[in-house]
This record gives C-alpha cells, sequence and structure tokens, in this order.
C-alpha cells in the first residue's frame, strides 16, 4: 500500500515564493509508483491541499486532508517551507505532537539553525571560523559608529531569522547603514550585522541515514553581483560550478566540517552548509535545514553530480525517517 505523502509549502515569510518553487521541484522529483503525493500549503489564514484542481481543507486537530469522499491521512510530511513556520521549528513540534514524521531537523535544532547569530555562535564554540558579528533587537540601542569600528566596513547586514537573501544589503558606507538596518527589520523582528570576509563561496549538501553518510560534491559559487543575492540565486545571475574547483584538500575539509555541523545540531534529513574560503580558511556562513529544491538548486546538482538521482535520494530520507518513527 502506498504511503500518503504531503509535500509541505507555503509559509509566512516573503520566502514563501521561494517555498512553491522548492514544492515543484520536490513534487517532479518524488517517485510517484511509490507514493501518494498531495501538495499541502500553509498560509496564515487557512492550511490547504490541492486535489484533482480542487482545494481541500487540512484539519489542523490531526493533519488530515478533508475531501468529499473522506479523510486522507498523511503518513510523512516532506517539509519546504523557507521561513516560519516550516524552518524555525514551530510545524516541527506541530507534527511531533502528532507523531506524523517528517524530512526535516527536530523542532531544536530548526529553531538554533534558523536564528544565524545563535548558530555561528553555538558552532563558534566548537572551533568553527564564522565573521565577526552584531546582533540587533528592535529593543536594542545601538551607535552605527561604534559598529562600524567593531567590524569595519563593508559589513552585510541580514535579517537575523531569514533566507534567500530577502533584505540583506551589502553596505560600503556609513550613510547607507541606517537604512539597511530598517529594511532587514522589515522582514525579521532582529537583525545580524557581519563583517565582509573576501574570499571563495562554496557550499556543501549531506544527509545522513541509519544505513549511510552521503557527502555530496561542493558547489562553488561565482556571481558578478555584490554578493550572492536574490538575483544571483533565482534569477540566473550567477555560475554554480559543481563539482568546485578546489583541491581534494579542501573538498575533504569542507565535507568533514558538514559531516561535523550535521552531528553538532543533531540533524535529519538533507542540509546544506555554505563557507566561504579565505586564504585556504574555511568561514561558515551559514546552515539551511531546508534547503532549496528546484531543478537548478544546489543540492539537485550535487546529487546528479554524485550519479544519484533525487527521486531515489528522496525515497531514502522518507523511509528512513518513516522506519525511526514506526519504532
Amino acid at each position: 500500500m502506498k504511503k500518503n505523502i504531503a509535500i509541505v509549502w507555503g509559509g509566512y515569510s516573503s520566502e514563501s515564493v521561494v517555498s512553491e518553487k522548492s514544492m515543484q521541484g520536490i513534487y517532479s522529483f518524488m517517485d510517484k509508483n511509490r507514493y501518494d503525493i498531495y501538495k499541502v500549503k500553509i498560509a496564515r489564514d487557512s492550511w490547504t491541499a490541492e486535489i484533482d484542481g480542487q482545494e481541500c481543507l487540512v484539519d489542523k486537530n490531526d493533519f488530515t486532508i478533508q475531501t468529499a469522499g473522506g479523510r486522507i491521512k498523511i503518513d510523512f510530511a516532506y517539509i519546504t517551507i523557507h521561513g516560519t513556520p516550516g524552518e524555525d521549528g514551530h510545524l516541527q513540534g506541530y507534527l511531533d505532537m502528532l507523531n506524523v514524521p517528517y524530512s526535516t531537523c527536530g523542532m531544536m535544532a530548526s529553531a538554533i539553525t534558523f536564528n544565524k547569530f545563535v548558530c555561528n555562535n553555538f558552532l563558534k564554540n566548537f572551533g568553527f571560523n564564522v565573521a565577526k558579528s552584531v546582533y540587533l533587537s528592535r529593543e536594542t540601542k545601538y551607535d552605527i559608529a561604534e559598529i562600524i569600528d567593531y567590524l569595519n566596513l563593508p559589513v552585510f547586514v541580514k535579517p537575523n531569522t531569514g533566507g534567500s537573501s530577502f533584505a540583506t544589503t551589502k553596505v560600503k558606507s556609513r550613510e547607507d547603514m541606517q537604512s539597511a538596518i530598517d529594511s532587514a527589520f522589515g522582514e525579521a523582528s532582529d537583525v545580524i550585522i557581519e563583517s565582509f570576509i573576501s574570499g571563495r563561496e562554496v557550499t556543501c549538501g549531506c544527509y545522513k541515514t541509519k544505513e549511510r553518510v552521503v557527502l555530496l560534491p561542493l558547489t562553488e559559487v561565482v556571481t558578478q553581483n555584490e554578493f550572492f543575492d536574490y538575483n544571483a540565486k533565482y534569477m540566473g545571475q550567477v555560475e554554480e560550478i559543481t563539482p568546485a574547483r578546489l583541491p581534494e584538500e579542501i573538498t575533504s575539509r569542507i565535507q568533514a566540517l558538514t559531516s561535523k555541523i550535521y552531528d553538532l545540531v543533531d540533524a535529519k534529513g538533507i542540509i546544506r552548509a555554505d563557507f566561504i574560503i579565505s586564504d585556504g580558511t574555511p568561514y561558515l556562513l551559514e546552515v539551511n535545514t531546508t534547503p532549496g529544491m528546484t531543478a537548478t538548486s544546489f543540492i539537485p546538482q550535487q546529487v546528479k553530480a554524485a550519479g544519484m538521482n533525487m527521486a531515489d535520494v528522496l525515497s531514502e530520507i522518507i523511509e528512513n525517517e518513516y522506519l525511526k518513527n514506526a519504532k
């Protein structure tokens, strides 16, 4: 009997448009001979599933889909919400209470990795190199001159809990700092300001099951833009080279660091760790526990370069987590 798989997408942030693209990618990859697949959209005003072109409500009490012919029980949730509530632990906690297995990290790991400042400082305690940074909440009283004295220009100003480079600004002058901070606060309730590190940007995918550890080939990110911004990520203004043009020693080191991160944050499913290599030293940029899954996203590229196919990878993750949950 086929398992009922919900591809859960949408969310409450600007990244919902990216989530929809990832949902479409995952749907195209997933083995339809093995699973019955439902697209479940989570929005602030409703949770719905698309079935035969019809919109059906999802009952939040038990995460079942209500149809004219009865309720459909979901056996597994493949989460591809970028941002809240699917990347920050809220949805994971909800599914844990209902005993519905899912594809991503658990509630605590999701909460830690979604918070850039917390995650980087957590991993810094284990020897990871990270950029110097300043954290601002809406209540923080700050002095722009002091921030610049501490970090030096240029800096990156980002929403602390967000992704896809929404409201992220590379600031080169003091005059532009306040507007960049205001923009980031427009996307999130807290902001991180990071020192600029010059170097070669790479990213590494990883997943682990009971049977094996899979460290994917690295992707090198080359953009003519100021940084790897939204247009570079989603509008094709970038060159992505997989596998990355790096010595084997550096590649192995980045893969080992990614594997270590996976264990330290108690990850599940596929994660991606982004680094910048400066003078031969890898600096961690951030950890992504719900990476993009369009046909041209990093993870599908890396899976292809590894001689694997996405249908098998997704099935491997689903079956691994489903069996763990069944015990």
